[in-house]
């Protein structure tokens, strides 16, 4: 029988002795703010360390890519106490944060449950994340950072479920399995793209490393296929220095693709299509899946040199 390591914990003090200097830097990194993004369902971009907010200067500042929300970060490599809850309250107000999120060492039973009042008693608008961080090793591998959501806002576990809820119609339904299914893909795949929670939704987006774009799948079942597309919300200067080089994207794409302008619009699309979507045959979908995440991968390489 194979021997099993153990896992041992390490003192996040060693791992990271200054907060602001080691800790701050590390999690800024963009490896790193995709994981803490992952765990809280956000695609975190623009990421500003020291961020002056009046006289004072929170740890890291972003904001998730597709709501465009502000999130504030704040760490504390110790065990959480009033000072830092405080910090965190006036950080948020005088940056009008709508996600707040508190990174710590170690959790007093008073301070989650302060978090959890702040969830309880604050509007939609605001959502306040209690992370504790800690540190393993198996043996001698590499130290693996580990987080874990002590308290966050109701509304996100209400929306997980929401999707489970009876009087969903056929076609949600279909969306919410094909989603679900498409994850797992994402898995086998070594996760090329960070997950995002399956919804009824019939677009799932993915982060491509700026606020400007972003690529997206559409589930389009009544004619049939799945759009792959790059997403311009708001800069027809993005997509004209695209547009500019087309034929060297297009190469590396290996066809031609639609480039749409969208006359009148501020937003622009760039996309092709897989055809053979069908919810109520499900025999392809292994095969649409992993084309689908075979074009992602081509449209982030032949894209994001652009951005």
């Amino acid at each position: 029988m194979q021997k099993l390591g153990k896992i041992k914990k390490i003192d996040v003090r060693k791992v990271w002795k200054h907060e602001q200097f080691d800790f701050s830097k590390w999690l800024s990194e963009e490896d790193n703010i995709n994981e803490l993004g992952e765990k809280l369902g956000l695609s975190l971009v623009d990421v500003e360390t020291e961020k002056a907010i009046g006289d004072y200067r929170c740890d890291i500042f972003c904001k998730d890519e597709f709501s465009n929300k502000k999130v504030l970060i704040e760490n504390q490599l110790e065990r959480t106490n009033h000072d830092h809850l405080g910090k965190i309250i006036t950080y948020a107000s005088g940056s009008d944060a709508s996600v707040v999120v508190w990174i710590v060492a170690d959790v007093r039973d008073e301070h989650q449950s302060a978090i959890e009042w702040l969830n309880k008693h604050t509007d939609d608008s605001v959502s306040f994340f209690l992370i504790k961080i800690s540190a393993i090793q198996i043996g001698d591998s590499e130290i693996a950072p580990l987080f874990d959501i002590v308290e966050q806002p109701n509304d996100f576990s209400k929306n997980i479920k929401k999707a489970s809820k009876e009087g969903t119609t056929d076609s949600e339904a279909a969306r919410l399995d094909f989603w679900t299914r498409f994850n797992d893909v994402l898995e086998e795949r070594g996760l090329p793209f960070n997950k995002r929670r399956a919804s009824t939704d019939h677009w799932y987006d993915f982060a491509i490393g700026s606020s400007q774009c972003h690529l997206s799948l559409h589930l389009v079942n009544k004619e049939g296929f799945i759009r792959v597309n790059l997403n311009i919300p708001n800069s027809k200067e993005l997509y004209d220095k695209m547009y500019a080089n087309k034929a060297e994207i297009e190469k590396i794409i290996g066809e031609e693709i639609n480039w749409d302008p969208i006359e009148g619009k501020k937003a622009c699309w760039i996309n092709t299509r897989i055809y053979g979507l069908d919810f109520k045959d499900d025999s392809n979908y292994p095969d649409l899946m992993n084309k689908a995440i075979d074009y992602l991968i081509k449209f982030r390489t032949a894209f994001k040199k652009y951005i």
